[in-house]
């Protein structure tokens, strides 16, 4: 379950929990490719989403199973951080 307040309260979830990273880089092959060198031993989905209008950039959605916030957000820098990814939401 997720609440979000944003005058009093931060993000809230209950963990373990299912997680969906959206993914923009300028191929899908580059998306594929940082997916396996980060989660090569976790289970992940990894399903196509959008293209931007001038085709320029692919976004993908990368859903797996996150046990804690640490876990979480060190998923989402390693992301962003890889040299395929421009961007992650």
């Amino acid at each position: 379950m997720v609440v979000i307040n944003d005058e009093t309260e931060k993000l809230k979830l209950e963990y373990p929990c299912n997680w969906c990273y959206k993914v923009v880089a300028y191929e899908r092959a580059g998306i594929e490719i940082a997916a396996i060198e980060i989660f090569s031993e976790r289970t992940y989905s990894l399903n196509p989403s959008n293209t931007s209008r001038g085709g320029k950039y692919i976004s993908m959605n990368l859903e797996l199973l996150v046990h804690n916030e640490d876990e979480r957000t060190y998923f989402y820098e390693t992301l962003k951080a890889h040299p395929h990814i421009k961007m992650v939401l």
